[in-house]
């Protein structure tokens, strides 16, 4: 009876023994993957539903990385797949997409995925295919579609850059399509666009905020009804975004459009990538897995042996750099420049308004506010351009010096008068405005400086009979009420604009024809390096928004420093010339696109043991002469959201090699031992210090 007793066992653990192993990645902060027992039948791509934890009854979805003979963990230790979800696998290139931002951002391949993949399919859910309702873009398109009478005629150089596309066709050229604001870049877009589809291929559109979707989306709709388009965003329903993505899986899809998560669609039939509005910093995650969604675009670019086009009126200095710096074949990146707007005669004029020996009339220049009185005699829109919303940034008793303070942030809460709201932009702690100062019980207490709620209402006070909009997060905090403000805008409801950066880009208003810019100078001397670039490329999108149809347009910026290069070069419209002064100074600087960075940090409810943790990791860094490690710092903004947080930034002038360096970091980075409550990440390419 023992012996039988020993072959019924010896039969199970051989039949175990040669069971085929699944090795997936799970969703864990662990850089490692899983074994389970699984079905040879089973490729690598497969979704699948795994027991995971101690909880009885828990699961997790993975995804099959690779089948294997054996595995190294005990065979009767092996738990067995729970269920394989009824989807494609996916392919090949998709995990070894994956695969390359877990190496490069040092981030778990398990995480990665779960990020890439729609919330259903990361619950183990598959969503409800809508009834076909005749929806011709629910259908794949048996033709490709032409380019409808709406197609506008092309100027030159707009049939230059189309053809320049059209030519990189089947192989990997990123390219640099320079246009200044106004000058048809998204009509180049849909001309290149239509050319893949007309040979079978499929098209990924990026564009970096949910904000510019929808009106792109109805152009492209327009343009292409035959397709079928998949938008994919954050605005779109769990269930809507899961099955564009299996439309995409299952070659369904012929131009997928959305935001940064959009560069993870896999695409069988891919031939084409555009990422609109390359330099905006909505392109890098600033959470989780910091990747940035152009530079992994234009990896899976190069994997799939496709075209990108890379476009901006004012690109990013990386890839103005790696374009040659505007030298047309001069850089790794071809460059295609429109210098010409598409409808409009002229750009518009900018003029530098000084503001050091004149008395401001509510934060206002008087040339600014006859600027603004002439256009509503004109039966012309004005756009107010001040990037900081809110009555005022800080609240404060002149008395005792008390100022309203955020004790989750080490920032300022700001006053919303509108609701009677002290807000932080941080952590959204609020309160009510206190009547009296907190300290010392002083009446007097009062707002300092200007943001978008103070600049509306001393507007109203000063054209009380023009129709004002303002346009910033609080207004328009849903998708609703922002399509509603551009509907009024554009049918004429509103004379003046007072707006952030939610109005610089992507939008054509044929009535503005004034941009006023207030309070930009701040940003000239901001300890970030990259605070030039930012402020030279939102103050030109702005003011591109003026005079975009057949009126002249105008742009005043106001400013104590007239004779700043940043604003010499924004009155020529030369970007070029910004840019290269820019590169000059960041390479004698030995800042990027000269050196590589990595930062890693760490968050705790002490700073000492943030500093503790870096200070440790310091210590256990690899060495090697051609990586630079600093030391330990607080970050600027050091407390958020009751955490207190510091950095230790590394860099080196080879990317290979900071690269190998921050691989062996890591691996050691998980060992270290650390205070529960404290987290730490790494970001790799750092655009926030």
């Amino acid at each position: 009876m023992q012996l039988a007793r020993f072959n019924e066992v010896e039969s199970r653990y051989m039949s175990q023994a040669f069971d085929p192993v699944l090795r997936v990645a799970l969703d864990v902060p662990l850089p490692r993957l899983f074994d389970y027992r699984g079905d040879g039948a089973t490729p690598p791509g497969s979704l699948v539903r795994v027991p995971f934890g101690r909880a009885a009854g828990s699961f997790k979805t993975a995804v099959v990385i690779s089948v294997e003979a054996h595995s190294e963990q005990p065979a009767d230790k092996l738990k067995a797949v729970a269920e394989v979800l009824a989807v494609p696998p996916l392919p090949a290139d998709w995990l070894a997409l994956c695969q390359f931002v877990s190496r490069y951002y040092q981030y778990p391949l398990g995480g990665v995925m779960a990020m890439a993949l729609p919330p259903l399919l990361r619950q183990g859910k598959l969503p409800r295919r809508p009834k076909d309702k005749g929806d011709k873009r629910d259908k794949p398109s048996a033709t490709a579609p032409t380019a409808v009478p709406l197609a506008p005629t092309l100027w030159p150089e707009q049939e230059a850059a189309v053809a320049a596309i059209a030519a990189a066709a089947g192989s990997f050229t990123p390219i640099l399509l320079h246009g200044i604001t106004g000058s048809g870049k998204t009509e180049v877009y849909l001309r290149a666009i239509d050319a893949v589809l007309a040979r079978n291929g499929q098209a990924l559109m990026l564009v970096p905020e949910i904000a510019l979707t929808p009106q792109l989306e109805g152009r492209v709709i327009a343009r292409f009804p035959n397709a079928r388009i998949v938008t994919a965003h954050s605005g779109v329903a769990d269930a809507g975004r899961t099955r564009g993505f299996l439309d995409a899986l299952d070659g369904r899809a012929d131009i997928v459009l959305g935001t940064r998560l959009s560069v993870f669609m896999p695409l069988p039939r891919l031939q084409l990538i555009v990422v609109d509005e390359e330099h905006d910093g909505s392109f890098k995650q600033q959470e989780g897995l910091r990747y940035s969604a152009r530079d992994v675009a234009i990896f899976r670019a190069k994997q799939r042996g496709v075209p990108i086009v890379l476009g901006s009126a004012t690109p990013a200095l990386e890839t103005f750099h790696h374009a040659g710096g505007g030298i047309k074949n001069g850089g790794r990146f071809r460059l295609i420049e429109l210098t010409r707007r598409a409808v409009a005669e002229a750009p518009p004029q900018v003029r530098i308004v000084d503001t050091r020996r004149e008395k401001l009339q509510d934060g206002m220049s008087a040339r600014l506010i006859d600027a603004v009185s002439e256009r509503l005699q004109k039966g012309e829109q004005s756009l107010l351009f001040l990037n900081r919303r809110g009555y005022a940034p800080v609240l404060a008793c002149p008395a005792c010096g008390w100022i309203s303070g955020c004790r989750r942030c080490a920032a300022n809460l700001v006053v919303h008068l509108a609701d009677q709201r002290l807000r932080c932009h941080h952590c959204g702690l609020e309160t009510a405005i206190p009547r009296t100062c907190p300290t010392c019980g002083n009446l007097d207490i009062h707002p300092f400086g200007r943001g978008t709620q103070r600049l509306e209402a001393t507007i109203g006070e000063r054209f009380p009979a023009a129709r004002i909009l303002r346009i910033d997060r609080d207004s328009a905090n849903t998708p609703a009420k922002w399509q509603a403000l551009l509907a009024a805008i554009h049918a004429g409801e509103a004379d003046i604009l007072v707006g952030t950066q939610m109005l610089a880009k992507g939008h054509d208003f044929p009535k503005l024809t004034l941009v006023g810019v207030v309070g930009a100078d701040a940003a000239l001397f901001a300890a970030d390096f990259r605070a030039p670039e930012r402020l030279f490329s939102q103050l030109m999108q702005v003011g591109g928004r003026s005079g975009r149809a057949d009126l002249p347009g105008e742009v005043l910026i106001q400013t104590e420093y007239p004779a700043h290069p940043l604003y010499l070069a924004l009155a020529d419209h030369d970007y070029a010339a910004f840019a290269t002064a820019q590169l000059k100074e960041r390479e004698q600087a030995g800042f990027p696109p000269f050196v590589f960075q990595a930062l890693l940090r760490a968050e705790a409810k002490q700073l000492d043991d943030a500093l503790d943790f870096l200070a440790r990791a310091r210590v256990v860094a690899p060495a090697g002469e051609q990586v630079m490690r600093y030391d330990p710092v607080p970050m600027r903004l050091y407390r958020k959201m009751a955490l207190e947080r510091a950095q230790l930034l590394v860099e080196s002038a080879s990317r290979p090699a900071l690269q190998a360096f921050l691989t062996e970091w890591t691996t050691t980075l998980y060992t270290l031992k650390t205070p529960r409550d404290l987290r730490w990440h790494l970001d790799v390419d750092p655009l926030e210090f």
